[in-house]
């Protein structure tokens, strides 16, 4: 057990555990579709003016966040980096793209916008129980 983890009482362990591993399975999931150019993953990156730079910038972000969300020393910082994406992501959703939408090929219902809203909270309770473990900073918090 390292530092980060051996502070923390067995029920913060086991919640903040369960809140990795939410936003890890999210953001890793959806890495497919960025990645192999899914026709809703273009729709969306384009409707916000991303294309495909956005699309795979934002597939790495989300890589880093989703390894280090499974990584007890780095917890904290896939919360932070899947908080700045997700946080990106809701925006997008209540702007221009809208909570459900059509795309060529289909129709998404608002599932995104719901997982990503899960994984937004979930991430945020991830690095409010590890804070402690940032580096420079987490002693002060």
């Amino acid at each position: 057990m390292n530092a980060s983890t051996s502070a923390l009482s067995k029920p913060a362990l086991i919640i903040s555990w369960i809140c990795q591993v939410i936003p890890a399975a999210i953001l890793l999931q959806t890495l497919y579709f960025k990645f192999t150019g899914a026709a809703i993953t273009v729709y969306i990156f384009d409707t916000v003016g991303l294309g495909a730079v956005g699309r795979y910038g934002s597939g790495v972000v989300e890589l880093i966040a989703g390894v280090c969300l499974l990584w007890p020393r780095f917890a904290w910082l896939g919360a932070v980096l899947a908080i700045a994406t997700l946080t990106g992501a809701i925006g997008a959703h209540l702007g221009p793209l809208g909570i459900a939408f059509d795309y060529p090929g289909g129709h998404e219902d608002g599932s995104l916008f719901a997982l990503g809203c899960i994984a937004w909270v979930s991430s945020t309770v991830v690095l409010y129980i590890r804070r402690k473990s940032i580096p420079f900073l987490g002693e002060k918090l």
